[in-house]
This record gives C-alpha cells, structure tokens and sequence, in this order.
C-alpha cells in the first residue's frame, strides 16, 4: 500500500518512482502508452519532467508492479 500526503496535488516522476517501485524508464514509457500524466519542460532548459495526479498515481500503482530490476540493483 502506498501513503502519499492527501493535501499534495501533483507529484513529480521521481516521486511515483519511489511510492510505487517502478523504475523511472518504465514510468515514462507506461505515461506514454496510456496517455497519464504531462510532460513538462522548463524553459530554455533541455530537462523533460513528467508530472502526475493523485488519480494517475492511483492507476499506475494498479496497473503496474514494482520492477524487479530495482531490487536486484539494490541488493547487489
């Protein structure tokens, strides 16, 4: 089960890789194929975030498991 603060609105791709477990590859690949979240740019910079809702932190964590990748890396 993930906690997330209910008074937070959006949460950055780092953030849903942490609570959820999936790695960051995945996420964006999974936001792009299902067509969750938005992908922000800042200005002048060549830095491209993706960016999440409560609802969309909700669906990823269904439809997604954690990658088993990341436990192998961590425990090595």
């Amino acid at each position: 089960m993930s906690h997330i603060p209910s008074t937070q609105k959006l949460f950055t791709e780092d953030e849903v890789s942490r609570v959820t477990g999936i790695c960051i590859n995945h996420l964006r690949k999974l936001a792009q194929l299902k067509h969750l979240g938005s992908l922000v740019r800042a200005a002048g910079a060549e830095a491209e975030k993706w960016l999440f809702t409560n609802s969309e932190l909700m669906i990823l964590n269904v439809l997604c498991s954690r990658c088993d990748h990341e436990d192998q890396q961590l425990s090595a």
